[in-house]
C-alpha cells in the first residue's frame, strides 16, 4: 500500500470501529441468539481477514503478490471506495438501532427494517464491509488483500444466512417476501 495513504484508511476503520462500539451502547435485550460456537468461527474468519488486511508482516511470498500494479492513483481509488463501504455500512448500522447485535439475534420487539440501504440488499452492513475491504485490498494491492475479501465474504455469507433464518422465524411471510424483492448482500446478483 502507498504509505502515504495507509493512515488514511486506517483511520477510515478506526472510525467505523468507534461508531460501532458507540452505538453498541444502546441495544435492546435478547430474546434468542445464535450458538457460541457459530461466533467464536465468525469471529475468527473475520479476525484472519482484518490480519491479512492490515499486517504487513504477512507481505511475503505469494501473499505479497500484486494483483494491480503499484499507483498513486489506484490507492487514492481504493482509499475513496473503502470510505464509501465503510459509510454504507455506518448508514445501515445507524438505521438499524437498538435492534443491532454483533452475533445473530432476535432481540425483544425486533422490527424488520425496510428502508434506507436496507432497500438496497438486506444485510447492508455486510455489504458495506465487503466493499471496505475491496477498497483496501485494492489499494494495498496485493494478493493478501484478495484473500482478506474471500475470508470475509465467507464470514458475512454464512452470518447472513443464519440471520436469514432466524428472521424467518421471526417475521415469517413478511420477511419471505422482502427475500423475493431485495438481494442479500451484491444488489440484482446475490
Amino acid at each position: 500500500m502507498r504509505t502515504e495513504i495507509y493512515p488514511y484508511i486506517l483511520w477510515t476503520w478506526i472510525t467505523t470501529g468507534i461508531v460501532w462500539l458507540a452505538a453498541s451502547l444502546a441495544t435492546k435485550r435478547t430474546a434468542r441468539a445464535q450458538s457460541v460456537s457459530s461466533r467464536v468461527i465468525h469471529m475468527a474468519i473475520m479476525a484472519a481477514a482484518f490480519v491479512l488486511l492490515f499486517s504487513s508482516k504477512l507481505a511475503t511470498g505469494a501473499l505479497a503478490w500484486r494483483f494491480v500494479p503499484a499507483s498513486t492513483a489506484i490507492a487514492w481509488a481504493g482509499f475513496a471506495i473503502t470510505v464509501a463501504g465503510c459509510g454504507f455500512a455506518i448508514w445501515a448500522r445507524l438505521l438499524l438501532g437498538s435492534n443491532w447485535s454483533g452475533s445473530v439475534t432476535v432481540k425483544q420487539d425486533h422490527q424488520l427494517v425496510r428502508r434506507g440501504p436496507y432497500t438496497i440488499v438486506r444485510h447492508p452492513i455486510y455489504s458495506g464491509g465487503l466493499l471496505g475491504i475491496l477498497g483496501t485490498a485494492l489499494a494495498i494491492g496485493e494478493v493478501r488483500g484478495l484473500l482478506a475479501l474471500a475470508l470475509a465474504f465467507v464470514g458475512w455469507l454464512t452470518k447472513s444466512r443464519l440471520e436469514e433464518a432466524f428472521m424467518t422465524q421471526q417475521f415469517g411471510a413478511a420477511y419471505t417476501e422482502y427475500q423475493r424483492e431485495v438481494k442479500a448482500l451484491i444488489p440484482f446478483v446475490l
